[in-house]
């Protein structure tokens, strides 16, 4: 139940045309990032089990012109939650509204975007599980009534009223979804994890970014470039980017296998797409802290990085490679992690004696 204001002043001018409070949302722009978004499932690749899926989910509600599901979709940054989104609020014909948890800060601010939606428009916000409570019980109501509980006045005065809503759809984002709160959780009728992109995908994402940013490049520098992109699109849009940066100042302006682990070496990016932070982690562990176990935080102290960083950014992909441990006493270099980088494991080095 929200508390839109202390003396109900707010509250009396809900039968306004303007909503109370404008939704502080992020509008698609022209970056780069947005120039290359695929608006359509035949030009999003990969998540193939999950295009199926909602391409299935989005027919049924056309058929039955009701309003989608809301939806939660989690996994690792830079694989494409954003964009899916988007493409489905494009399949379906309706406005979509971006923002992100955080920016949700007072009770305020969550109302005045769900007052403002449309029938069957979508409401995306990225970094759902950062929700303040505050916010979270607002979207309670919204999410299963499509209505606003909101109490006005003070003591003996305050009321409640009931506000409706136009049945919208509601896609959270998140890299952690097991900090969502269950009724929170439960409330979105469809959940889905996506996952790292293999090297043919990011192949295909490659060559795709290539093509729209007219730069010009073959099969096997765009594999070489994929390789090295962590399982992530959104690293390896970035990545065709710099290479291409290289290809045009140091080589012939033509992406190839050569070009791209050339350029790829200078940018300090490694063949399993580690950089120099990744690196950096494996050796504190293994050369402070005999390989581990150690906890999160004294990572984070000893590397001079945030603590959200090392866990959002870095570390889904090193325990996906199989370089890093998550053990109940901290995080260990695994035998492969001591190989990747060229160092002995303990019970090599003991073999020696």
């Amino acid at each position: 139940m929200a508390i839109i204001s202390d003396d109900g002043s707010e509250a009396k001018r809900l039968g306004k045309k303007n909503p109370i409070v404008k939704p502080e949302t992020i509008e698609y722009d022209n970056t780069f990032e947005n120039s290359i978004r695929p608006k359509d499932f035949d030009s999003y690749i990969g998540q193939s089990a999950l295009k199926e899926s909602l391409k299935i989910t989005l027919e049924a509600a056309r058929l039955r012109n009701k309003a989608l599901d809301h939806m939660l979709f989690y996994g690792p940054p830079g694989l494409g939650k954003t964009t899916i989104a988007g493409v489905i609020a494009a399949q379906m014909g309706v406005d979509i509204k971006i923002t992100s948890a955080p920016a949700l800060e007072r009770p305020r601010d969550i109302i005045g975007i769900l007052m403002s939606l449309k029938g069957g428009e979508i409401l995306f916000i990225d970094e759902i599980h950062r929700l303040n409570k505050v916010a979270e019980e607002i979207l309670y109501p919204a999410m299963e009534d499509f209505t606003l509980d909101m109490t006005t006045g003070k003591s003996q005065t305050a009321k409640t009223i009931r506000v409706p809503l136009p049945k919208f759809t509601l896609i959270g984002a998140t890299t952690k979804a097991g900090e969502l709160s269950s009724p929170l959780r439960d409330r979105f009728g469809i959940i889905h994890r996506l996952e790292f992109y293999t090297v043919d995908e990011l192949s295909e994402v490659v060559k795709r970014t290539a093509k729209i940013l007219d730069i010009k490049i073959n099969e096997e520098g765009a594999k070489a470039i994929a390789v090295r992109s962590r399982g992530t699109p959104r690293i390896a849009n970035r990545l065709v980017k710099r290479v291409a940066d290289f290809a045009i100042v140091k080589f012939n302006g033509i992406i190839d296998k050569q070009v791209a682990n050339e350029s790829l070496d200078i940018l300090k990016i490694d063949e399993f797409g580690l950089d120099n932070t990744d690196r950096a982690l494996l050796s504190l562990i293994i050369d402070k802290y005999d390989g581990g176990p150690v906890g999160i935080e004294t990572i984070a102290a000893a590397l001079s990085e945030d603590v959200r960083t090392i866990e959002d950014v870095c570390e889904p992909y090193l325990l996906q490679a199989g370089l890093l441990q998550r053990t109940p006493r901290g995080r260990k270099v695994s035998p492969e992690g001591y190989r990747h980088l060229g160092i002995k494991t303990p019970s090599e080095q003991t073999r020696l004696f």
